[in-house]
């Protein structure tokens, strides 16, 4: 079951239109604001976080996960 921030995390993902393993950068406020759910995405293994700072990528799950919430 995923929370209302972390869809809204995998919406940012579906804007964009980012498949698995494939990366997005989130900066500044937006960053701030996503770091929890994006935390807790990493706990269900849903999103990696790169070591580019900001740079998250979709895990297989977590694309499949962010399809489902269409």
């Amino acid at each position: 079951m995923l929370s209302n921030s972390e869809r809204s995390v995998l919406g940012v993902f579906r804007k964009f239109r980012v498949s698995a393993g494939e990366m997005l950068c989130f900066y500044g406020p937006n960053h701030k604001k996503h770091r929890p759910a994006l935390r807790q995405l990493m706990a269900k293994e849903m999103v990696v976080e790169e070591r580019f700072s900001g740079g998250y990528s979709l895990t297989q799950s977590g694309f499949a996960a962010m399809k489902s919430c269409e």
